[in-house]
C-alpha cells in the first residue's frame, strides 16, 4: 500500500518480523508455566503469566521492593521486571490492598503500590535456571516451585496464626502490604529529597 503525503508517494511502514530465535525462545517459557507450574499463559510474544486464577502480583517500584526483599517479612515468588517489583500473593489478594491500605492507615497516601488482579498480567519472567538471558527481561529474584501456590502471602483464615514467618498455609498478606507500603512512602520521600531544589 502507498500513501500520498503533500505530492509525493510515501510507501505504507513496515512491520519488523518476529525473530524466530526469540519467538520458539518465548514459547519454552510459556510453555514451562503452563507444564510445570500449571499457570495459564497467553502466548506473546512476549508471553503473559495471567492473574487471578492461580495469584495476583502486588507491584511497586524496584527500591521498594529491594527494601522488603532485605526486611523480615515472608514472602512467595518475587519478579524484577523493568523498575518494578511483583510480589505473587494468593488469588484475590488485589482486591484487598485498598481495604488494607485504609485499616494500616495508608488510605489517602499517594503510594505507588498497585494490584493486578483477575484479568490481568506480567510479562513472563525467564524461567528458573535458564541461561541467556535477555537484556531487559524479567527475572526471579525468589523463584516459584511446583506447588508454590499454597505458599503466597494470604490473609490469615479463622483460626490461622500470624507468626512472624507466617504458618504452614503461608505467609501473611497484612504483613506484606505493611512493608510494602511502608518502603513505596520512604522511596518515594527519597526520590522528593534528591530532587534539585528550584530558587526563583
Amino acid at each position: 500500500m502507498v500513501f500520498r503525503a503533500a505530492g509525493a508517494l510515501v510507501p505504507s511502514p513496515r512491520v519488523p518480523a518476529a525473530e524466530p530465535a526469540a519467538t520458539s525462545r518465548e514459547a519454552g517459557w510459556a510453555a514451562w508455566y503452563a507444564r510445570v507450574l500449571g499457570w495459564p499463559v497467553a502466548a506473546g510474544p512476549p508471553a503473559t503469566l495471567l492473574t487471578g486464577p492461580r495469584f495476583d502480583v502486588l507491584d511497586l517500584p524496584a527500591e521498594a521492593g529491594a527494601e522488603v526483599l532485605r526486611g523480615p517479612v515472608a514472602t512467595g515468588p518475587v519478579a524484577l521486571a523493568g523498575r518494578r517489583t511483583l510480589f505473587l500473593v494468593a488469588p484475590g489478594g488485589a482486591e484487598e490492598l485498598d481495604g488494607l491500605l485504609d485499616w494500616l492507615e495508608w488510605g489517602g497516601v499517594a503510594l505507588d503500590l498497585v494490584a493486578l488482579g483477575a484479568g490481568g498480567g506480567i510479562t513472563a519472567p525467564v524461567p528458573p535456571g535458564r541461561s541467556g538471558v535477555p537484556r531487559g527481561a524479567a527475572v526471579w529474584l525468589r523463584p516459584p516451585e511446583p506447588g508454590c501456590g499454597a505458599r503466597l502471602p494470604a490473609l490469615p483464615g479463622p483460626g490461622r496464626g500470624t507468626g512472624p514467618g507466617g504458618d504452614a498455609a503461608g505467609p501473611d498478606l497484612v504483613r506484606l502490604v505493611a512493608a510494602a507500603a511502608t518502603e513505596c512512602h520512604r522511596a518515594r520521600l527519597g526520590r522528593r529529597t534528591r530532587q534539585p531544589l528550584a530558587f526563583s
